[in-house]
């Protein structure tokens, strides 16, 4: 890793994300009576996009906000103008992560699209619920405006093929539910709710949500980490790991993600619980094994649609033995076009030969050829023996590469640090699969015993 160019600036970066700030700022007090102070940040991202096929259209999308009349196709171009600028930070910082590792990146290959079929009345609801809020702004949102998004999403939840867009709507009522009335807001979440409307209008437009293009995977699959997402209704692991065709061509990186509900009070170990039953390449990942897969679906972007009739258990594989032979050659995915977002930029690395930096409630640093990367250590999940205090004391990390804040960090999916003279390695996923580690089994033991109580209380309010 050329750990040099992670703290060199990438040009262009700091002009398009000023540009996304100042149309953001426009959002906060609504377009129904707009400002003078508002034409400005409408100026900002004309200008921003100004010489490329958007321009005209936001233009005059801009010239009718300013005026207080835009209408829905002013506002999609102007959420479009938005994504595309955060899509060409994000290009610019895969280019620069790809300068770094040095690995290839795969080929992008032409998007297969969907009509507008039977949902398109729903979407067209949906789009009009987003065109109000913006009128609104965040300090004009009330619990009326919000509850819009209901009916919206009652109605698109039946329909698999936009249940993500169910679900973006349905959490970003929510959270706007949670800070009604705007007016009282001491503190805006400026720009994740701008990301959000501005993703959740595209969503809505026929032909936005693609037909997934996939292929059939045959090889061996060599897990390197996995990244636990928790949040308080439901869970998710994301196994990160190479694969390696068995038809001898080049190996590429590759995801496999499992997710279920939960309830808030299971928590830490106790998760494994939840997603165990839906995916046994969770016990590989835990007994340092590899997995066979035989034409398991894979999409254009690296994500395994993960079936365990088309997998078995393999050999045993080091994570940090795959990282240092067969990880500098693999292939980096690619991203889809509406989910270039510096957010979703989490590349898997190995890095190591490093000194480790930290003060006492300070952040981690790993010191790498005279060069500082900060460590994102609150990422670690509770639901793993990972922790600060390990990383702290480590030598080698395999992480992701993140952007956050205007600078990259790393987070660490596993360590391997020294134990009475021996080497060990330490895995944020180690309990996936089960453990025999004491906190482990009293953690799960905790959500059992969680679980037992909340399914004998539903059974006794189903018999009533």
């Amino acid at each position: 890793m050329r750990t040099d160019l992670l703290s060199d600036p990438v040009d262009g970066i700091d002009e398009a994300l000023a540009a996304v700030d100042a149309f953001d700022r426009v959002l906060v007090a609504g377009l129904l009576r707009p400002q003078p102070a508002q034409a400005e940040g409408l100026i900002a991202i004309t200008d921003a996009v100004a010489g490329t096929p958007l321009a005209t259209l936001v233009a005059e999308a801009a010239e009718k906000a300013a005026a207080g009349a835009a209408g829905e196709d002013h506002f999609v171009a102007l959420a479009a103008a938005r994504t595309a600028l955060m899509g060409s930070v994000h290009d610019a910082l895969v280019a620069r992560v790809g300068d770094v590792t040095g690995r290839p990146r795969t080929e992008a290959t032409a998007s297969v699209t969907g009509d507008g079929g039977p949902a398109a009345n729903v979407l067209a609801a949906a789009r009009a619920w987003l065109c109000d809020v913006a009128r609104a702004g965040w300090q004009g949102i009330d619990h009326e405006l919000v509850a819009g998004a209901a009916p919206v999403v009652s109605a698109m939840l039946p329909d698999p093929l936009l249940r993500r867009q169910a679900t973006l709507l349905d959490g970003f009522a929510a959270e706007l539910a949670a800070s009604c009335p705007g007016a009282t807001l001491e503190r805006v979440p400026v720009r994740r709710w701008a990301d959000l409307w501005s993703r959740a209008l595209l969503l809505t437009l026929p032909g936005a949500t693609r037909a997934t293009a996939t292929s059939s995977a045959t090889g061996r699959l060599l897990p390197l980490g996995v990244d636990v997402q928790e949040h308080a209704t439901a869970v998710q692991a994301q196994v990160h790991a190479v694969f390696e065709p068995a038809d001898g061509t080049a190996p590429r990186l590759v995801r496999a993600t499992v997710s279920a509900p939960k309830p808030d009070t299971v928590v830490g170990a106790g998760l494994w619980q939840l997603l165990r039953p839906r995916m046994s390449l969770l016990a590989a990942v835990s007994e340092g094994r590899s997995m066979e897969v035989d034409a398991m679906p894979v999409t254009d972007e690296g994500d395994l649609l993960w079936d365990d009739e088309r997998a078995r258990a393999g050999e045993p594989a080091d994570p940090f033995a795959t990282a240092r032979v067969i990880l500098s050659t693999a292939t980096d995915p690619v991203t889809a076009p509406l989910d270039r977002h510096p957010v979703r930029i989490a590349v898997p690395v190995l890095v190591e030969g490093y000194a480790v930096e930290r003060e006492d409630d300070g952040p981690t640093v790993f010191a790498v050829a005279g060069h500082r990367l900060a460590v994102d250590t609150d990422r670690i999940p509770a639901a793993g023996p990972l922790a600060p205090e390990t990383v702290a004391t480590s030598g080698a990390c395999i992480g992701l590469l993140r952007w956050d804040a205007g600078a990259f960090v790393l987070q660490p999916l596993a360590v391997e640090t020294t134990v009475r003279k021996k080497t060990v390695a330490v895995h944020a996923g180690a309990w996936a699969g089960g453990t025999t580690d004491k906190a482990g089994v009293r953690a799960e033991k905790a959500a059992t015993d969680s679980v037992a109580v909340l399914r004998e209380r539903a059974g006794r309010l189903l018999r009533k």
